[in-house]
């Protein structure tokens, strides 16, 4: 089971990883072109303040158990990423973005299952 649950979290942490840094680092237009069209209808600091809980997200599924320094902030960032994955679904769901949903919920079911997982190994 801890060999999964680390295989899930290293999934999530890079996927995470990839779209925290591109939301706060990249200029909107930019990420329109690359297909991340929600971006025009939020604002700016929206889009950075969602990048950087990612980005936050992804360093606490990794390196609080990895270490040994507040394991507690494993299954914490899990749960914050479902949180952020669920609140995505509902934007999507509003503008009818279906395939977009089907990634949230997918994304959710990992950070659930790591959540699980890691509050029940402490």
């Amino acid at each position: 089971m801890n060999i999964a649950l680390w295989i899930a979290q290293g999934i999530l942490a890079a996927m995470f990883a990839m779209a925290g840094v591109m939301k706060s680092t990249q200029p909107i237009d930019k990420l329109m072109k690359s297909g991340l069209n929600w971006v025009e209808r939020v604002p700016v600091s929206t889009v950075r303040i969602i990048g950087l809980s990612e980005l936050l997200g992804a360093i606490g599924l990794i390196l609080p158990l990895a270490l040994g320094i507040f394991p507690i902030l494993t299954p914490v960032a899990a749960v914050g990423l479902a949180l952020i994955m669920i609140l995505a679904a509902v934007h999507h769901l509003k503008h009818k973005e279906n395939k977009a949903i089907v990634f949230n919920a997918v994304l959710f079911a990992l950070a659930v299952f790591v959540a699980y997982g890691r509050f029940n190994s402490l």
